[in-house]
C-alpha cells in the first residue's frame, strides 16, 4: 500500500455514541430527541455517531406518519444514519428487519471503540442492543455502556397490554431487558409511575419483584429539544413562512401535532366551530397520522372548509415560525388506552418559539413539560375549550400575550439539548473492556 492510500483509511475513533430509535422521516417527538442527542455528542468528545434505526421501505410498511423525505434536514457531518437491511427470506415471517439490526449493533459493538448505546423506546430497541451487546462480549472486546430510555407507549403498547389479557411473558421479558440496562431512565416521572404501577400489577399476579427495582433503578431524563432552532427564529422568518402559506401573523390558532385520536384535533375543531375566535381567525392543523381523514370529513361536516387549513406537509424548517406566529397553541391531548402524553415535545417546542399562548390538557406528563406557564382544560370538553381559546384570542391584551410569552420560554429552556444531553451523559463512563 503506498502513502496515498493511508489517506483514505479513516481514523480509527476513540468514542462512539449509537443511538437506537424510529428515526426520521418518522413523524415522533423521540426521532427529534435523538437528532439532538447526536448533535449535541460532537461537541462533547464523540468522534463516531450514528443513528441505526429502521429501511425506509419498512417504516412505510408499518403505516407510521412520515415527513416528506425531500423536506427532511441533514444531519451535521459526523453523524451517521445506518438503516440495516432485514437478514433472512420468507421462510422467517417476522424478524427479519429486528435481525438485521440487531446484528450491525453486534458489528458497531465487538470493534474495541468505547461506546455509549442509548435506546429509545424499549420495544424492540431496547431488546436489540440488549442481545446485541450479550454477543459482542462473547465474541471479543466490547466497551460497551447501555442506556435505555422507556417512553409511555412501551407500557400502553406492550406491558399493560400483557397485564390486561394474562399474557405474562412478554411483560417480563420487555421489563427484563429494560432493568438489565446499565442505566434506566424514563421521559418523565409520570412515565417512571406508569411504569412502577404496572410493574407492581404484573408482580401481584406472578409473584416478580419489578417494581421496586423500576422504582430505584429509574432516573429521569427529559426529552432533548433544540432550542436555538426557536431561540434564532426572525420577523422575516416568520412573515416569509406565513406568506407562503398564505397565513398572517396572530391570524391563526395552530394544532401541530401526530393526526391521532388520543391528539384531541376533534375536540379542538368542535370548540372552533361556534366560537368568537373563528370569526376572527383561522385553524390550522399540522401533521401527518390516521386520523388524517376523519379530520377532513369532520371539518366539512362542520362547515368550517373554508376556515380550516389541514397542512400534511409542514417540515421542519417552517414549524418555529408556525408556531411563533399563532393567536394560540392548542394541544387537548387525551388519555387513551393505547396512548398517553408523557410529556409533550411539542408543547415545549411552541414555549421556545414564543407566540400566542399554550392550551392543553393536564394529561399524563404534559403538566411536566409546561409548568405553570400553560391554559389547562379538561379532557374531552369542547366547551370549556371554546371558552377559553375565545378569551385568549378575543380577550386578551398585547401586554398579557407578552408577559405568557416571555415566562413560557424562561420555563422551556431547561429542555435545551444542550443541558439535558450533560445531565443524561453524566451518566455514562466509558466502561471496563468485557471480554469473552
Amino acid at each position: 500500500m503506498n502513502i496515498a492510500d493511508h489517506t483514505h483509511i479513516p481514523p480509527r475513533p476513540t468514542r462512539r455514541l449509537v443511538l437506537v430509535v424510529r428515526a426520521d422521516p418518522v413523524i415522533c417527538g423521540h426521532s427529534g430527541e435523538a437528532r439532538c442527542l447526536a448533535e449535541v455528542a460532537l461537541t462533547r468528545g464523540f468522534d463516531d455517531v450514528r443513528i441505526v434505526t429502521w429501511p425506509l421501505d419498512r417504516l412505510e410498511e408499518a403505516g407510521l406518519p412520515l415527513k416528506p423525505l425531500d423536506h427532511v434536514m441533514p444531519y451535521s457531518p459526523g453523524i451517521t444514519v445506518e438503516r440495516p437491511e432485514p437478514i433472512g427470506d420468507y421462510r422467517v415471517p417476522d424478524g427479519r428487519y429486528l435481525a438485521g439490526l440487531t446484528g450491525r449493533l453486534v458489528e458497531l459493538f465487538s470493534d474495541g471503540v468505547p461506546t455509549v448505546a442509548m435506546s429509545l423506546y424499549l420495544s424492540p430497541h431496547a431488546v436489540a442492543v440488549h442481545d446485541a451487546v450479550q454477543v459482542a462480549r462473547r465474541i471479543g472486546p466490547a466497551r460497551v455502556i447501555t442506556v435505555a430510555e422507556a417512553v409511555g407507549s412501551d407500557i400502553t403498547n406492550v406491558v399493560r397490554e400483557c397485564v390486561e389479557t394474562g399474557r405474562f411473558g412478554a411483560a417480563a421479558h420487555i421489563l427484563s431487558v429494560y432493568l438489565a440496562s446499565d442505566h434506566c431512565v424514563a421521559v418523565s416521572d409520570y412515565t417512571k409511575d406508569l411504569i412502577v404501577a404496572s410493574a407492581a400489577t404484573l408482580d401481584a399476579m406472578h409473584g416478580t419483584s419489578f417494581a421496586q427495582r423500576c422504582r430505584d433503578r429509574i432516573a429521569i431524563s427529559y426529552p432533548a429539544v433544540d432550542a436555538s432552532a426557536y431561540l434564532s427564529i426572525t420577523e422575516r422568518d416568520i412573515t416569509e413562512t406565513l406568506g407562503r402559506r398564505g397565513l398572517s401573523r396572530d391570524g391563526y390558532v395552530l394544532f401541530l401535532s401526530r393526526l391521532a385520536s388520543a391528539k384531541g384535533v376533534d375536540d379542538l375543531i368542535d370548540a372552533y366551530a361556534g366560537s368568537r375566535a373563528s370569526r376572527h381567525v383561522r385553524l390550522v392543523v399540522a401533521g401527518r397520522g390516521p386520523h388524517e381523514l376523519a379530520i377532513r370529513d369532520r371539518v366539512a361536516a362542520a362547515g368550517l372548509e373554508g376556515r380550516v387549513d389541514v397542512l400534511t406537509d409542514v417540515d421542519d424548517a417552517e414549524k418555529p415560525a408556525l408556531m411563533a406566529g399563532c393567536a394560540a397553541f392548542v394541544l387537548p391531548t387525551r388519555s387513551q388506552p393505547e396512548f398517553v402524553e408523557t410529556f409533550g415535545i411539542a408543547l415545549v417546542e411552541k414555549m421556545l418559539a414564543g407566540g400566542g399562548p399554550v392550551i392543553t390538557c393536564a394529561t399524563g406528563g404534559v403538566p411536566e413539560a409546561v409548568g405553570d406557564t400553560a391554559l389547562l382544560v379538561p379532557q374531552h370538553d369542547p366547551t370549556t375549550l371554546r371558552e377559553v381559546l375565545d378569551e385568549v384570542v378575543c380577550d386578551w391584551t398585547p401586554e398579557r400575550k407578552h408577559g405568557a410569552e416571555q415566562r413560557s420560554r424562561a420555563y422551556a429552556l431547561q429542555f435545551d439539548r444542550a443541558e439535558v444531553f450533560d445531565r443524561l451523559f453524566s451518566l455514562a463512563e466509558p466502561p471496563a473492556i468485557h471480554v469473552a
